[in-house]
């Protein structure tokens, strides 16, 4: 990344319009001074002409955010081109802007990839705050991801992850390695497949188009922060992004095709996310906005992103962790033995009983947040939180990976892996308690928390209770590569690959 940011740099030298920029610049200053001298604004490095502080982050921006906020404090001001930018790095200062001021940070910014990728912002996601954002988190939450629907899909999990059982249990009797990454992205793809889709269809790869996503969401656009530079498309994001979002369309064009055609044959009760939201969408029950296929294709790519991506990361950080610490696995597992017992496998109503399974899980989430930086917030009016000004419009990142290692929130072991730290605690996960927001908190908190946490426990319980885990070729948990790679979500930068052992009787 810090290749790009020279040739960037190389480029504004040699280029004759920055001249024309910086007077355009300077208007602009002083159409700002008199609202910017209201108060102080957060302290911060300086930052370059045009590209601010853009040049200060790397690869791991949110580790590079980590370092400058030791130094400038919790509340941080930078600017990322020529966005003014607040990075938040503490419990009680995420609590003063998702909680206290919730409401003026509540929208989104407007990014190329929210505008090439989410068919102009039609999504949850990404969408600026408003009636129409209102109307799709209604949907999604009284329609798509109630509890009714989360039982409704209960078969469907239990016969996936059951399958996953089945084909690691062929290698353990082969004593082959599994790449426990690609088996765990598998089973992942499956369930939300059959719960989006209906059925799981070999025509359509998804998968691909998913990472590419998640990885041009999360990349730090320069055309994003400098407009002038976004119709030259400097790092080549936007291309990618429109040859991905043609893909992913000509695939649920085909999908819905069939639905509408299906739910003509088939009268009753819709069976799957897409049947729902044609219901929807022939009854026109949306009260303030009009809802049509490119919504419901942009709903389709949030829910697949959130689901197919972050779980998987949370199941590819935790069992490493356990390796690299045998006891804490021994006491997951016997934990296990003793709620489940050895003759037959995990079942989801077993799950609230597995407490330290899950304070195991609470622990993977704080030190290896799913996303290491909230989805950017943007204020919709100047705000003074803490006597520091907060202009319109400024961008807000929530940096969850700094807060998971705050000494002050987790004692001075916060960067060891310790899930004990939970007991007898009682910290939420759903956003009441800010040292651990791996889900956001507030009003763009993540609606799919209870579903995207119960297929994670029960993965992850599966693997454990009925398997022992080694590591191929005499390999140490001391030399398992704990790298982060960092795109929208945090993810380990190799796969994990072990050899199974079968723990069950039955």
């Amino acid at each position: 990344m810090a290749n790009s940011w020279i040739n960037v740099i190389a480029l504004l030298i040699t280029t004759a319009i920055t001249a024309i920029l910086s007077s355009l610049l300077k208007n602009k200053r002083k159409s700002n001074n008199n609202c910017y001298n209201r108060a102080v604004l957060p302290p911060g490095p300086k930052g370059l002409p045009i590209l601010g502080n853009l040049h200060m982050l790397g690869d791991l921006p949110h580790q590079d955010l980590h370092k400058l906020s030791q130094k400038y404090g919790p509340i941080m001001h930078i600017r990322l081109g020529q966005v003014p930018t607040i990075v938040v790095s503490s419990p009680g200062a995420a609590e003063l802007f998702l909680k206290t001021h919730d409401l003026a940070f509540a929208s989104r910014p407007s990014l190329q990839a929210s505008k090439y990728m989410s068919y102009k912002r039609k999504g949850l996601v990404f969408t600026e705050y408003g009636s129409y954002w209102r109307e799709i988190r209604k949907l999604l939450s009284l329609e798509l991801l109630t509890s009714a629907k989360i039982e409704m899909f209960k078969p469907i999990r239990r016969e996936e992850v059951r399958g996953l059982v089945e084909v690691v249990k062929v290698a353990a009797v082969a004593r082959k390695v599994v790449c426990v990454s690609e088996m765990v992205e598998k089973v992942l793809e499956d369930i939300t497949y059959r719960m989006v889709f209906g059925c799981k269809d070999d025509r359509f790869d998804f998968k691909p188009i998913i990472g590419e996503s998640m990885e041009l969401v999360g990349a730090f656009n320069i055309g994003d922060h400098v407009p002038f530079l976004a119709p030259f498309d400097i790092q080549g994001l936007v291309r990618r992004m429109k040859k991905a979002n043609k893909k992913f369309n000509g695939f649920l064009e085909k999908i819905i095709e069939e639905h509408v055609r299906d739910a003509k044959e088939q009268e009753g009760q819709a069976r799957d996310f897409i049947g729902v939201m044609l219901s929807m969408m022939e009854e026109d029950s949306m009260k303030e906005v009009k809802f049509g296929k490119d919504n419901i294709k942009a709903i389709i790519l949030d829910v697949l992103a959130a689901a197919m991506d972050t779980s998987v990361n949370v199941v590819n950080w935790a069992i490493p962790e356990l390796l690299r610490h045998p006891k804490l696995m021994k006491r997951v597992q016997d934990e296990l033995r003793e709620v489940v017992g050895m003759d037959r496998m995990v079942e989801e109503t077993d799950l609230p009983k597995l407490n330290y399974l899950n304070m195991v899980i609470k622990e993977t989430m704080r030190l290896h947040p799913v996303g290491p930086l909230l989805v950017p917030h943007e204020s919709i009016e100047d705000v003074t939180i803490n006597g520091y000004f907060i202009p319109k419009k400024s961008r807000v990142l929530v940096n969850i990976w700094t807060i998971g290692r705050d000494p002050n929130a987790w004692s001075k072991d916060a960067e060891e892996f310790n899930p004990d730290r939970f007991m007898d605690v009682d910290i939420d996960i759903h956003g009441r308690d800010f040292q651990l927001i791996p889900f956001g908190s507030g009003r763009r908190k993540c609606p799919g928390i209870q579903l995207g946490l119960v297929v994670v426990q029960l993965i992850l319980a599966q693997l454990l209770h009925c398997f022992n885990w080694e590591l191929p070729n005499g390999m140490s948990p001391c030399d398992l590569d704990m790298k982060e790679k960092f795109a929208l979500t945090l993810s380990r930068a190799s796969h994990l690959n072990c050899i199974p052992n079968y723990r069950l009787s039955a």
